[in-house]
């Protein structure tokens, strides 16, 4: 699969990042924070199920193989959604997206960086830290009113 389909499937990915937290906040001002969270979850569990069970191809089997930590990521997940669903009534959709893609590209360069969980090592440069800066000037941008 070429790099640019990759991308754009990123995109698409995105922009359903973007349109999540309003939506969750806007189920938590008739059901409440933690309970849209949930409801999120457990919508999204039963599409996911839904789909693995029409064209999976792994095994649930090597679940028993896996490390403690590698379970942390349902639990990373259920964070940020709660938290964006308490912080876009407040501060809105863009300045909400601008903080996690600003904290999502830090993380990121520092993954790389290490190569942490075993993935490729991609050294910081100047370039990539340039890229890091006007992000986070991006960020900070669109936190003012």
């Amino acid at each position: 699969m070429s790099n640019y389909i990759l991308f754009l499937i990123m995109f698409c990915g995105g922009m359903a990042a973007a349109l999540q937290p309003s939506i969750n906040a806007r189920l938590a001002q008739k059901v409440g924070i933690l309970e849209s969270a949930l409801i999120s979850f457990a919508v999204g569990t039963l599409a996911l199920l839904l789909v693995v069970l029409i064209s999976g191809r792994g095994t649930v089997k090597a679940i028993y193989g896996t490390a403690w930590w590698e379970f942390t990521g349902g639990i990373l997940g259920a964070i940020l959604v709660s938290i964006t669903i308490l912080v876009v009534p407040r501060i809105g959709t863009a300045a909400t997206m601008a903080a996690i893609i600003a904290a999502q590209l830090t993380t990121g360069l520092i993954l790389d960086h290490f190569g942490l969980f075993g993935f490729k090592v991609l050294p910081l440069d100047m370039k990539r830290f340039i890229g890091l800066a006007f992000l986070a000037i991006g960020a900070g941008l669109m936190l003012r009113r």
